[in-house]
């Protein structure tokens, strides 16, 4: 039994840590040298106050609400910048954008994915990332790209109701 997804990701009140985040954010494409621009800003403003990973066309539809004419191109474009200054994370199997929980720090983040209500928690579990290195090079394979997405059930989902699927 599903639980219904809300309409919309984004909540009626802004997180009391985004100030802090968005700041966190602006000084470190300050210190690289990155332009941070209103409409980046903004994206990634809706991304890390989201109650769920968000989807592009959701980000689109936002953005148009608030704006007017906002062209796909200009959303893609944004979160390409965001996504290579690791401010957020795109989880393949969804095809959503959720805020990076370490920004400026590089690594491998890891995924816990709730199937019941779509939300995710980013893990940073050390040394998961060389190990599967080492075995992938001892198959004689060469990592390219590693995300790793582990779906199941969060706590409240898991306490809500027993699961029926």
């Amino acid at each position: 039994m599903s639980e219904q997804l809300p309409a919309t990701p984004f909540p009626d009140e802004e997180p009391p840590e985004l100030a802090e985040r968005l700041e966190r954010a602006r000084a470190l494409c300050a210190g690289r040298g990155l332009r941070l621009t209103a409409m980046r800003e903004q994206v990634l403003r809706l991304i890390l106050a989201a109650r769920r990973p968000v989807k592009a066309y959701e980000l689109l539809e936002r953005l148009r609400g608030e704006h007017g004419k906002v062209a796909p191109p200009t959303v893609y474009r944004a979160l390409a910048f965001l996504e290579e200054a690791g401010l957020v994370h795109r989880l393949e199997s969804r095809s959503a954008f959720t805020g990076c929980t370490e920004p400026g720090h590089g690594h491998t983040p890891q995924f816990l994915l709730c199937r019941r209500c779509d939300t995710a928690a980013e893990l940073a579990v050390p040394g998961l990332v060389g190990e599967i290195g080492r075995e992938s090079e001892a198959h004689g394979f060469l990592v390219e790209d590693l995300v790793l997405e582990v779906r199941g059930l969060c706590p409240a989902c898991r306490s809500a109701a027993p699961d029926r699927a």
